[in-house]
């Protein structure tokens, strides 16, 4: 009888050698990376960015495979189902922590991945159409409740970030205002420049041109500071402190990934983000190199989900 707990442990100990043992030589092979969403966005971006520094510092080849659809959730439901042995990773963003509350989900958030860090941020810009006789974010919230309803606000698809800081700003301001669903951000931001609705949240590099061209005006970003490119446009939190929605974007690995191999992704990430030239890449395209420690991404995951859950909730937000 006293042979059996003998035997576990010598099982559990030969298991965790081999486990050290694989993690020592990782990467043996080619590793590929998961982007949810169609190339050319924000996503793609940022992973492509990154793939290529990665390649040459791990030395194994790094591909990417877009896989999207249904907002992210194909793609990420393979990596959430792979085996964790860091071969197959999921680059996402904060729709990880949006879709529990819209959508059933064919895996668990908090369950089924590890996270290994948050690679980038990036804010929305606040921009009206200059008919509207506003020019700041108090006077636009003075405007919209002596107006109650009347407003129009153009959204690039329900649960999307430029959705959920509308109804963030409604609720925080306690305004009310029609919120316009498009099929993208395209479609979005013509309608706004075309003065069919009257005020939007998007990314900066896509509203800036307008901006600049003078067919819109920005009133505030949905970043907690001000943008270090755009010094003169205050944050919407100067007027709603509190006021916060940062798209982030993060490298996820299977759940029960051994923590050797995350450590070693999350310090090639930060090697590869702490270039010059990865960190010019960037800001010319509106992103923050981000960086942050497995536990502290896990936490910034956590927040995330209470806050939209209570979001989208009090807004009612449903998909088709």
């Amino acid at each position: 009888m006293r042979k059996a707990p003998r035997l576990i442990t010598v099982i559990c100990i030969l298991l965790a050698a081999a486990s050290i043992a694989h993690a020592q030589s990782y990467p043996a092979k080619t590793i590929r990376i998961i982007v949810p969403y169609a190339p050319g966005g924000g996503t793609d971006t940022v992973t492509r960015a990154l793939a290529q520094r990665m390649t040459d510092s791990m030395g194994q080849q790094i591909v990417i495979e877009n896989r999207p659809g249904a907002n992210g959730i194909i793609g990420s439901e393979l990596v959430a189902k792979a085996a964790p042995d860091g071969y197959l990773l999921l680059m996402t963003t904060n729709a990880l922590a949006i879709n529990p509350w819209l959508y059933k989900l064919p895996y668990d958030t908090e369950k089924d991945y590890v996270p290994v860090t948050m690679t980038a941020t990036a804010c929305s810009l606040l921009a009206i159409h200059p008919s509207l006789p506003v020019k700041s974010v108090k006077e636009l919230i003075a405007f919209a409740k002596a107006r109650p309803g009347q407003l129009t606000m153009s959204a690039s698809g329900a649960g999307q970030p430029s959705h959920l800081s509308g109804e963030l700003l409604k609720q925080m301001a306690k305004i009310d205002y029609a919120i316009v669903q498009y099929k993208g951000t395209g479609a979005s931001l013509a309608d706004l420049a075309g003065g069919h609705v009257m005020l939007s949240f998007s990314s900066v590099p896509g509203l800036m041109p307008l901006v600049q061209s003078g067919k819109l005006r920005a009133l505030g970003t949905s970043c907690a500071k001000r943008v270090p490119g755009l010094k003169d446009v205050p944050a919407v939190a100067e007027t709603l402190p509190g006021f916060e929605v940062v798209t982030w974007y993060g490298m996820m690995a299977p759940a029960k990934t051994p923590r050797e191999i995350v450590t070693r992704l999350h310090a090639e990430i930060v090697k590869a983000l702490a270039r010059s030239d990865i960190k010019d890449f960037l800001d010319k395209r509106g992103f923050e190199a981000g960086g942050i420690t497995p536990d502290e991404f896990t936490q910034v995951i956590k927040a995330d989900l209470a806050r939209w859950e209570k979001v989208i909730k009090q807004a009612n937000i449903r998909v088709q």
